[in-house]
C-alpha cells in the first residue's frame, strides 16, 4: 500500500512542480532530506495564519486518507493535532467516527507568526522517519511572505532522490492552495471561507 501512495505522490508532484514557484529541494543525505517553498500572500498576517490552520480550507484531499478535506482539523497550541477523521457520515465527530488519522503533531505556535508541527507525512507515516513542517509568516506590506519548510529523516525504504521531489511537490502544492484562497479573494465579489473552519472536534 505505501509503495502504490508513493508512485501516486510522484505522479501528482510531478504536475505540482511545474507550476511551484521558490520551490526547492534544498539538501539531502541518505538518511534524509529538506524542502522549502515561499509565497507572498496578499494578506495581512492575522488573516492568512486564520486560513492556514484551517487546513480544510486548502489542503488538497488527494492527501487524505478519507478522501474528504472537510475531515482535517488543526489544534493550534502546542500538543495540539493535526488530523482527520474517518466517517461514515457527516454528522459524525471524533467519538463517534470510524477512526482517525493524526497527520503531525504541533510543537511550536505563536499565533499570527510561526506554526512548527511534527510528523511523517502521507506514505512516510510507515517509515522510522522524524518530519518537522516550519510554517512561518512575515508581514511585507500589505502582504505576507509564507514559507514552509519540511525536514525529514531517518530510516525508509524509499529512494531519497526519488521522494525527496515528490515531497518537495506535495507541500509545495499546499502552499499554493492556500495561497489560491487570496486570489480567490481579490476576484470582485468573492468572500474568504468562514475564518471557523477546520476547527472544533473535526479533524484537520
Amino acid at each position: 500500500m505505501a509503495k502504490l501512495a508513493f508512485h501516486a505522490i510522484l505522479g501528482m508532484a510531478a504536475v505540482c512542480c511545474m507550476t511551484a514557484a521558490n520551490a526547492e529541494v534544498t539538501n539531502t543525505a541518505d538518511n534524509g532530506f529538506t524542502v522549502q517553498h515561499q509565497a507572498v500572500i496578499a494578506g495581512d498576517n492575522e488573516t492568512v495564519w486564520k486560513a492556514m490552520i484551517a487546513p480544510s480550507r486548502y489542503w488538497n484531499p488527494d492527501h487524505s486518507w478519507s478522501g474528504n478535506a472537510e475531515n482535517f482539523y488543526l489544534v493550534p497550541q502546542a500538543g495540539g493535532c493535526f488530523c482527520e477523521l474517518i466517517r461514515t457520515t457527516s454528522d459524525d465527530n471524533i467519538k463517534s467516527s470510524e477512526g482517525s488519522v493524526q497527520h503531525m503533531r504541533v510543537i511550536y505556535a505563536r499565533n499570527n507568526k510561526m506554526l512548527r508541527l511534527s510528523g511523517a507525512l502521507g506514505p512516510l507515516q510507515g517509515e522510522a522517519v522524524t518530519g518537522t513542517l516550519t510554517m512561518l509568516l512575515q508581514p511585507e506590506g500589505d502582504s505576507t511572505v509564507v514559507r514552509f519548510t519540511y525536514k525529514v529523516g531517518g530510516y525508509m525504504e524509499f529512494p531519497v532522490d526519488q521522494i525527496a521531489p515528490a515531497v518537495d511537490g506535495v507541500i509545495g502544492e499546499q502552499l499554493a492552495r492556500l495561497a489560491g484562497l487570496f486570489a480567490e479573494a481579490d476576484k470582485p465579489g468573492a468572500v474568504l471561507p468562514d475564518d471557523g473552519a477546520g476547527q472544533g472536534d473535526e479533524e484537520s
